[in-house]
């Protein structure tokens, strides 16, 4: 929790400094927010929602994508050492959120239609619904926010335990075993820091994957067949 709060502070802090005075000509610190802002607007609202409804769902893209990236980015910082996505709250929190966006979305769109069409596709013959119905609830309202959660917390979960047995393969083959060892523990110290490396490419694309299947799902509930 603590690892979560201090993620949280950071974040708020960053971009607060970068946009507290805004310029036309802009520094440092305004120029990375805008990038990373221009980031999750060009690569992931608009080229997934459009020009509409991209700019409409944009703070909440914009948000988890920060959220899960400063949060899975504690896992390779000295003194924290653990990803704050890494057990189950905060994923099960951001995909609860996402589907209840999807949800809404859906609804608003076409409140007549969402659930129907959703568990009742057009052009199927009637006698298959008592096998598509369930297959398409089970995959649509079940599966989705599950897979959201698991994905995001097993990536990062798993990352951690590497390091964790790379560093203290180190720290056992240096300090325990001793004489020719020491060898080991410089192979165990090179995989950890390639791994380290590895770590952070991993904290990126999860915050990536997260945020964008925030935006399919809510591009599917506002298709026009609903």
């Amino acid at each position: 929790m603590l690892v979560r709060f201090f993620a949280v502070a950071v974040l708020l802090l960053v971009f607060w400094l970068g946009t507290r005075k805004l310029r036309i000509v802009p520094g440092r610190g305004q120029s990375l927010i805008e990038m990373g802002l221009e980031f999750t607007r060009n690569s992931i609202a608009v080229s997934v929602l459009g020009q509409k409804d991209g700019k409409r769902f944009m703070p909440l893209i914009t948000a988890i994508f920060f959220m899960v990236l400063f949060m899975n980015l504690t896992s390779v910082i000295p003194g924290l050492n653990i990803a704050g996505t890494s057990v189950i709250g905060v994923p099960l929190l951001l995909a609860v959120i996402a589907y209840g966006t999807f949800i809404y979305a859906g609804i608003k769109k076409s409140p007549g239609n969402f659930f129907r069409v959703s568990l009742f596709p057009p052009g199927v013959p009637p006698a298959l619904y008592l096998l598509v119905t369930p297959i398409e609830f089970i995959s649509t309202f079940v599966i989705r926010p599950v897979t959201l959660t698991l994905r995001l917390m097993m990536n990062m979960m798993v990352g951690h335990l590497l390091l964790v047995l790379f560093f203290a393969g180190t720290q056992f083959f240096f300090f325990s075993a001793g004489g020719l060892y020491s060898l080991f523990g410089a192979g165990t110290l090179a995989f950890g820091f390639v791994f380290t490396l590895f770590e952070m490419l991993i904290a990126v694309l999860q915050a990536f994957i997260f945020a964008i299947l925030t935006a399919v799902y809510i591009q599917l509930a506002l298709i026009e067949e609903h």
